[in-house]
């Protein structure tokens, strides 16, 4: 049973398994997308409806860019006709991307940009497109960000803590993910937030994500909370500091 009052603010997945799920169905790739899709309208909805603040999804990392074109020209297509305003405004979810938007086509960042604006009213869910990214092109970019304020004169590199690389990077706005969900059976984070998950707690599952729903985000939600979040301090410090 999941404890509302013990949710987490922000829960971030690797949506993965889409081209297996595809191909263990006699389909082409596209056609896997096209069904991870309407996984993303499920759990996004549901995450919604839970009061969950924050949804950061992989759609498409700096390396997929090596996919075959052909499989590249379907996936942007099918982002432009997904991201559906009116769907959004239904649910008061609020759209974001971080990412390398120069690779991106203009359609696609025009389309990017209006929905940006046209939902930045919505104060509910705010569900994060990582599009054109890894985490080592964003931190990167940040480091490049931080060097020209130290050229600038803005910044001393002594100054330079923690506090200022996460000012700097794309994902400055939200808060760092408690939950990271992989689906399709890899275990490995594939060179995602790695600056941000790293005290998230970790939750693999087989499904592949066209097959993720309500049901198995409420599993992987129990299972978040069934773990003790310690930080670097002892299990007996965080008994204490919770008994306050």
């Amino acid at each position: 049973m999941i404890d509302i009052q013990r949710l987490p603010k922000h829960i971030a997945i690797i949506m993965d398994g889409n081209g297996r799920w595809a191909q263990a169905r006699g389909m082409v790739r596209s056609k896997g997308h096209q069904a991870g899709v309407e996984a993303v309208d499920r759990v996004t909805a549901e995450c919604s409806r839970m009061g969950i603040k924050y949804l950061t999804l992989y759609t498409f990392s700096t390396e997929n860019w090596n996919r075959p074109p052909e499989e590249v020209n379907a996936i942007m297509q099918l982002l432009i006709t997904s991201l559906v305003e009116e769907t959004f405004m239904k649910n008061n979810v609020r759209m974001r991307v971080i990412g390398d938007r120069k690779r991106l086509s203009p359609e696609v960042r025009k389309c990017i940009e209006d929905c940006e604006e046209h939902t930045s009213v919505n104060n509910g869910l705010t569900l994060v497109i990582a599009l054109s990214y890894s985490s080592r092109w964003e931190i990167t970019d940040a480091v490049q960000h931080i060097a020209r304020q130290v050229l600038e004169g803005n910044i001393k590199p002594a100054d330079i803590n923690e506090q200022t690389i996460a000012e700097n990077l794309e994902s400055h706005f939200m808060p760092d993910p408690e939950l990271l969900i992989r689906t399709g059976g890899e275990q490995r984070i594939s060179n995602y937030l790695l600056w941000q998950c790293a005290y998230s707690e970790l939750y693999f599952t087989d499904i592949f994500w066209p097959d993720f729903d309500e049901k198995a985000l409420h599993q992987a939600i129990e299972d978040y909370q069934q773990r003790e979040r310690r930080f670097g301090k002892t299990s007996a410090q965080v008994k204490a500091e919770t008994e306050k």
